[in-house]
């Protein structure tokens, strides 16, 4: 079954750094666009960055993670990958990544079909 596993989140302080990863399996992963989400306490989930299927595909990044964060994908090890540099307190969430349902735009929840169970980041001094 199609399985995605969040990993890599944990204490920084701010101005620090995290690598997540986001292990997938049980699905053509080559074919599909993964996406990152993010749940902050009481706020919804939003989008952060999403990167196609396709080595030109440009990625999205929300404006608040602009210049800060970057995604990047390994085909050959079915994984995604959000490298966040300078964080700041107000990145502390739960990050999630999803499979967009094809065609569909992937920085929005409603787009997706499959969900990790996501991996807390805290940015706190």
């Amino acid at each position: 079954q199609v399985q995605l596993v969040e990993s890599g989140g944990g204490l920084v302080q701010p101005g620090g750094s995290l690598r997540l990863s986001c292990a997938a399996s049980g699905f053509s992963f080559d074919y599909y666009t993964i996406a990152w989400f993010r749940q902050a306490p009481g706020k919804e989930r939003e989008g952060v960055s999403c990167l196609t299927n396709n080595s030109g595909g440009v990625p999205y990044y929300a404006d608040s993670v602009k210049g800060r964060f970057t995604i990047s994908r390994d085909n050959a090890k079915n994984t995604v990958y959000l490298q966040m540099n300078s964080l700041k307190p107000e990145d502390t969430a739960v990050y999630y990544c999803a499979r967009a349902r094809p065609g569909r735009s992937c920085n929005r929840p409603s787009g997706m079909d499959y969900w990790g169970k996501g991996t807390l980041v805290t940015v706190s001094s």
